[in-house]
């Protein structure tokens, strides 16, 4: 590897003194901070890129990178096809671990916990939010299943754009019966942040009783090394 790709990370670091009580505080602030980096400085293209993590049937890893579409103290969540490959994962095993990284700001989330799926009100009620394209893409993308070539991918959209013309309402289109959610439900939260020389920060909350990200109850912190 190119000594070129070696950067110093110039990063604030993170003290236990200057740490919010819960996990819920400490995450809310750093995601408002990414979010106003992007607007502010575009140098943080997508703030809300999560990366999520599930094991398959045979105890294979596999990775992919989603929008966080909920985040409260119940956890994140994100939304996807039920039948893909991500959500057959978790109807088998719902274990998954997450991850928000900001390399502008020497700063990343670490989500570990269990998949749920979303209620269906839920669902509904964020569907309903989505523009009237990303709707018709939900019912056009079999997501993760095999395709021949982006044309049939093309045709599908059109077929459904015609089915359900775009009319400027969140009825326009019926949320598909496959299609859903999850949230996290964290067991381990872990806040990282990049300092010089890889001595990195990493304060990790990890859960000790019942409670949501909110409730400092519910959450011990400790160090550990980088």
């Amino acid at each position: 590897m190119s000594d070129a790709l070696r950067r110093e990370y110039h990063g604030e670091g993170l003290a236990e003194s200057d740490l919010e009580a819960a996990p819920w505080e400490q995450a809310r602030r750093w995601v408002d901070d990414a979010v106003y980096r992007s607007v502010q400085r575009d140098d943080v293209p997508e703030p809300l890129a999560m990366s999520v993590a599930t094991v398959d049937a045979a105890g294979r890893p596999d990775v992919r990178t989603v929008l966080m579409r909920f985040f409260d103290p119940a956890g994140p969540g994100f939304v996807a096809n039920l039948e893909s490959a991500k959500g057959v994962q978790i109807a088998g095993n719902p274990g998954v671990a997450a991850a928000l990284v900001w390399p502008a700001l020497y700063r990343a989330i670490r989500f570990r916990g269990m998949a749920r799926q979303l209620g269906r009100d839920e669902v509904e009620r964020y569907f309903g939010e989505r523009p009237w394209g990303s709707r018709i893409s939900a019912w056009a993308s079999r997501q993760s299943q095999v395709i021949q070539g982006r044309s049939g991918l093309e045709e599908a959209y059109q077929r459904y754009a015609a089915r359900w013309p775009d009319q400027g309402g969140p009825a326009d289109v019926p949320v598909p019966d496959f299609w859903g959610g999850y949230r996290i439900t964290c067991d381990e939260v872990e806040f990282w942040a990049g300092r010089s020389n890889r001595l990195h920060d990493r304060l990790v909350f990890v859960r000790v009783g019942d409670g949501g990200l909110d409730d400092a109850r519910a959450w011990r912190l400790e160090r550990r090394q980088p």
